[in-house]
């Protein structure tokens, strides 16, 4: 296709927009991928497949079409709808100004993956969605143009470049760059405990210092200079929030992995504040970063922000909006917690979660839908039942974008956990349609899978690896060893 401008700014139209028309794009005429669809009545909802264990999570995954043959050769016939998913769950930055339809799209899957209950979460967490859900509604149906942009983005190189302005001018920046040379760290009381079998063991309280990518804690500050009692590094490891906001409970969960699985540790905090400082720096050292990137700080901000949306405030407002009520709660939440709560009780505790995010613009209420789904902690996690050949029975098998969990099928727990980055070789035997893979000390494993054709999951397996290599560097270029390395030798 030749490109296509907008006449106002200059910027190339997506190609995936100039496909509904011919005229320049603009946002009048973009596009109605861009909008999202009103909520489905109840009655359609509660007639729509909603998974309710491990085996109807996997047959669902089953159902991706081949990309190497076209849709008739896949008995797909004329009038016959198609749904359109992410199947990789590792995407880079999103940009409101010009990625509007990807993320409408992704709101969308989200959506969907919130309401058939695809993806587990709280009660507490289904209410801030269904407030979301509510607000975006109600600005997808004003007929003026939401401002995509309203805020301009500031990069390292301009913020560099204003500081050393400012510098040489003798004045001082207000938002001046750290010194990178100096590493920071966090140190502060949290209480520390570990699940053990049919108990928890008790919290109990120590000094912990975050520093580079590593957590070590004391018996108390005064024996900080000396030897911790542990070190834990948090390079590669699962971090999952623990919190309950209405509850005053800011617990973090991880899983950091060993040679036999994952070592599983909490960690409580006392306060929104000290929570959102040390999960944010869990975040970035399981990625391999330090305090002192860029992206800290962004990393705090967001994660009050989501706080804020969970804090319930009961105000006279909501009352009076009960009066004038312009939704159908059972539309915004899944059936099993509409089936908990008479409807005006479930429109209050809505319209209390709305106050939160009532002044959001359309495009930054999506942008923190999709956040939210993605904090859940089996986002990203894509099941398939398979038969492992070192297990007994049949298994689950569960693929996300930085390693391999081995689930029980019955219980849904995670038994055992390979990461990627443990990952020499693989590879798949098309005649018994079988993968085998091997890690690092001496780990192999070989399944069969039982829930969709073995091409699926090589597509998953090799999909991810290739997706989480390139996000280290988007500029990157794998070479063809690497590549062939990565894709298992298939083309």
């Amino acid at each position: 296709m030749t490109p296509t401008y907008d006449p106002i700014n200059g910027t190339p139209a997506l190609s995936t927009m100039t496909w509904f028309g011919d005229s320049p794009l603009t946002e009048q005429n973009c596009s109605v991928l861009a909008f999202s669809q009103p909520p489905p009545s109840p009655d359609v909802l509660a007639d729509m497949f909603q998974p309710r264990s491990l085996v109807d999570k996997a047959k669902m995954n089953a159902g991706w079409l081949d990309s190497s043959r076209s849709l008739m050769e896949q008995s797909i016939q004329e009038d016959e709808q198609l749904q359109l998913r992410f199947k990789y769950y590792t995407f880079f930055d999103l940009n409101p100004k010009y990625d509007a339809v990807r993320i409408n799209q992704l709101y969308e899957q989200a959506r969907w993956a919130v309401l058939l209950e695809e993806i587990d979460c709280t009660e507490e967490e289904m209410l801030i969605f269904a407030a979301l859900q509510y607000h975006i509604s109600k600005l997808s149906q004003c007929a003026e143009i939401q401002d995509f942009a309203t805020k301009s983005e500031v990069d390292e190189v301009e913020a560099a470049l204003s500081s050393l302005e400012v510098t040489l001018e003798g004045g001082k920046a207000d938002n001046t760059l750290e010194d990178i040379t100096d590493i920071p760290k966090l140190a502060d009381y949290l209480k520390l405990f570990r699940p053990k079998k049919l108990m928890l063991k008790a919290c109990k309280q120590y000094w912990f210092v975050f520093k580079d990518t590593s957590i070590a804690y004391f018996k108390n500050k005064e024996l900080e200079q000396g030897e911790p009692i542990e070190k834990l590094n948090l390079r590669g490891c699962e971090i999952v929030p623990d919190v309950n906001v209405s509850g005053r409970k800011f617990g973090i969960k991880l899983l950091i992995p060993v040679a036999d699985g994952m070592n599983e540790v909490y960690l409580r905090c006392d306060h929104e504040d000290q929570y959102a400082r040390w999960m944010a720096a869990c975040i970035l050292a399981s990625k391999g970063k330090t305090m002192a990137d860029s992206s800290y700080q962004p990393e705090v901000i967001s994660i009050l922000s989501f706080l804020k949306m969970k804090n319930r405030n009961s105000s006279p407002l909501v009352a009076s909006s009960l009066e004038n009520m312009d939704m159908n709660p059972e539309c915004l939440v899944s059936p099993c917690c509409a089936k908990k709560h008479k409807s005006k009780q479930l429109a209050a505790r809505i319209l209390e979660a709305h106050h939160n995010v009532a002044q959001m613009p359309l495009v930054e209420a999506k942008l923190q839908f999709i956040q939210a789904w993605q904090s859940l902690p089996e986002f990203g996690s894509t099941t398939t039942l398979s038969d492992l050949k070192e297990a007994k029975k049949m298994t689950s098998l569960g693929v996300a974008y930085n390693r391999l969990i081995r689930i029980d099928a019955v219980t849904g727990i995670p038994v055992t956990t390979w990461r990627f980055a443990n990952m020499k070789q693989w590879n798949v035997n098309w005649e018994i349609r079988q993968v085998a893979i091997e890690f690092d000390q001496n780990v192999s494993i070989a399944f069969t899978c039982l829930s969709a054709d073995c091409k699926i999951v090589h597509e998953y397996i090799g999909g991810y690896i290739f997706l989480s290599t390139r996000s280290k560097d988007q500029n990157e270029t794998l070479d063809e060893d690497l590549f062939h390395k990565l894709t298992g030798g298939q083309d």
